[in-house]
């Protein structure tokens, strides 16, 4: 099985310039697309805007202090590291890579067709 392979997009050319709410989760558009982005510790991590269990708004949860983002709906924890869902659900939260260049940050979308499976 081949590699994905991203499109990397600037979201921001200073993290200041984010709009972080209380949680520490600012919400970009990227082709389109909302996501969510958000540090822990020393790493930058974006993953989806929506849960995939009911679709609550990520950027409404919060970031615990394992490194996992907690869903404002029924509380499913997934991991920000690969999206694997840590409460126990089974579900996958789509992740993006992140890329500091200098102070700018970019966000890799995959390329290819439908859901970049191509």
């Amino acid at each position: 099985m081949s590699e994905k392979k991203y499109t990397f997009h600037q979201i921001a050319e200073h993290p200041g310039v984010l709009a972080f709410n209380q949680q520490g989760i600012a919400v970009v558009e990227v082709k389109g697309k909302k996501i969510c982005i958000t540090r822990h510790g020393d790493e930058w991590f974006a993953f989806a805007y929506k849960c995939p269990h009911a679709s609550g708004i990520m950027s409404e949860g919060y970031v615990d202090a394992l490194g996992n983002v907690v869903c404002p709906v029924h509380r499913y924890k997934f991991s920000l590291k690969n999206g694997r869902n840590t409460s126990g659900e089974g579900y996958y939260l789509k992740t993006y890579p992140v890329e500091v260049r200098e102070e700018a940050i970019y966000v890799g979308m995959p390329e290819g067709g439908l859901l970049g499976w191509l």
